[in-house]
């Protein structure tokens, strides 16, 4: 994908906010969160970085053509050098996927405020009650 259609296909995602950051980064929120960024070329972070689901982390982070997202590893964010490296629909679905992580994990009223309470995003569980 060029940059062009990254940016429009992460602006076409659900309550989704872009800003400019740290030397001309792309910052993709949803709720003020991030879950994708697209670096200049030659910037210190990776092309291409997103959110990635933890139980997923350990296995795409040492996929080619996957590494682990300077600065954000520890919060399983992954990396890539050339978002050519991946065929379009499925770079589209590691943006989704990582779009979905980060909305599923807002609190449910901050879900609903964004129009993202629908069964595109995964609820949280409900806290078990201890027996009186």
């Amino acid at each position: 994908m060029t940059p062009k259609q990254i940016v429009a296909f992460c602006l076409g995602l659900p309550a989704v906010t872009h800003v400019v950051q740290w030397e001309g980064v792309s910052v993709f929120k949803v709720g003020g969160k991030m879950f994708c960024l697209f670096a200049p070329e030659g910037h210190s972070v990776a092309r291409l970085s997103m959110k990635c689901p933890p139980e997923h982390y350990e296995v795409l982070s040492r996929s080619p053509p996957f590494r682990p997202a300077p600065y954000l590893a520890r919060a399983t964010w992954v990396a890539l050098d050339d978002a050519r490296a991946l065929p379009p629909a499925t770079l589209k679905a590691y943006i989704a996927r990582a779009h979905g992580t980060i909305a599923a994990a807002l609190p449910r009223r901050r879900r609903q405020e964004l129009g993202l309470g629908g069964a595109d995003v995964a609820p949280r569980r409900a806290k078990q009650r201890k027996p009186v």
